[in-house]
């Protein structure tokens, strides 16, 4: 692996930090998570058209840039140092390389172009709090997530005129502005029981929720008899498509986790080299130095580990969800530090440390907890499998 970056991703990085600069401070993000939409449509407009984030990683002949999820990583590390709202995470990361992966020649010419020009948002529906667990990140995603033929889930069965689904889905990101779904939902019963993907277009009652972390708004979804397309070709392999994608995934938030860790930390810093106790910056005390290089040392290990599962997703190798792991552990700390070293203030609403804390405890929330997400990879690599060892 090189470690060093091509002149084109410092471009990339350099291009993103000067256009959040300008319009994606404090106060703005507060005033995008309040729009009905839950985020600035004019800076999405601006990643998604002038800078081609939207297309960064799809081929060009969709009307993409023909990146590497290395490229959309680093991106993506500059979009959460300033928490900035926007469908790139479900539209980018999660529903277009679906479509890409699983659906047909017609699909794909016609919504990949669409996605990759920042005109159409996608969000991913999965059934109830099963997201970590369909992309696999903290469990096989095998089992009977999607409705196990069972009430609950979302159910799908054929009818005349296509397919048509029942049920409800928690917690999709951006699930209440999307123009389009992509809804996981169980076919087949108990005697073809198999999990597939559809494309949901119109149809289903969606409702925005109250989330911890705003910067990331959800949704229910509620599918009542609504007509739905199926993605792909019934028979092809959903859990593998859904793993490579939650893979990819796992690489890119803990890209993002490490930028907003880093910016928290350094808004920590600039703030004890100001405050003055005894006579002197809080920032001399050793005490408050130890903290801070703590700090800083776990953020620049959760860096070194997500670029590594970004380069190596390209590669087959995946490591996405155990460097996810270690940048939420990295988020956390750099967070709690942030609210605590920032004193009364940093307990305020009106500082930005709290929208840190919520991003931390957010995407546990959705994604899995750290230690589930260490338990898989864990279990993944067969460290805990008995083997024999020659004496």
């Amino acid at each position: 692996m090189d470690a060093r970056f091509t002149a084109e991703q410092d471009e990339i990085r350099r291009t993103v930090r000067e256009a959040l600069a300008k319009r994606c401070g404090p106060d703005d993000v507060r005033a995008a998570v309040r729009t009905d939409a839950g985020h600035d449509a004019a800076l999405w407009a601006t990643l998604a058209g002038r800078l081609g984030l939207a297309g960064l990683a799809l081929p060009e002949a969709y009307g993409g840039v023909g990146c590497t999820t290395t490229e959309l990583a680093l991106a993506c590390e500059e979009v959460g140092r300033t928490l900035a709202p926007s469908p790139l995470l479900s539209t980018t990361v999660l529903a277009a390389p679906l479509l890409l992966a699983l659906g047909t020649d017609a699909q794909r010419a016609e919504l990949l172009p669409r996605l990759a020009s920042g005109e159409l948002t996608a969000a991913l529906a999965v059934p109830g709090p099963a997201l970590g667990t369909a992309l696999a990140l903290v469990d096989g995603n095998r089992g009977d997530w999607a409705g196990g033929g069972r009430a609950g889930g979302v159910q799908a069965r054929r009818a005349d005129d296509g397919w048509r689904l029942y049920g409800e889905a928690c917690q999709v990101l951006d699930g209440h502005s999307a123009g389009l779904l992509v809804v996981a939902a169980h076919a087949g019963g108990f005697v073809r029981s198999r999990t597939l993907l559809f494309l949901v277009r119109e149809g289903a009652v969606r409702t925005r929720q109250t989330a911890l972390d705003a910067t990331r708004p959800q949704a229910r979804i509620q599918l009542r008899d609504v007509k739905a397309e199926l993605l792909g070709a019934d028979g092809a392999d959903v859990a593998g498509a859904l793993a490579a994608v939650g893979d990819r995934a796992a690489a890119v938030l803990a890209c993002e986790a490490v930028g907003a860790a880093d910016r928290a930390l350094e808004r920590t810093v600039e703030y004890v080299k100001q405050r003055r106790q005894f006579g002197r910056a809080i920032g001399s005390f050793q005490a408050v130095k130890h903290r801070l290089a703590d700090v800083y040392v776990q953020v620049q290990a959760a860096r070194s580990a997500a670029y590594y599962a970004a380069w190596a997703s390209a590669r087959g190798e995946a490591v996405g969800g155990l460097a996810l792991a270690q940048a939420l552990q990295t988020l956390r700390t750099a967070a709690a530090e942030a609210v605590q070293l920032h004193g009364g203030i940093g307990f305020t609403w009106e500082h930005e440390a709290h929208l840190y804390v919520k991003r931390s405890a957010g995407d546990e929330s959705l994604f899995g907890p750290v230690h589930r997400l260490r338990a898989h990879a864990a279990g993944a690599a067969g460290l805990f499998e008995q083997r024999e060892v020659a004496v």
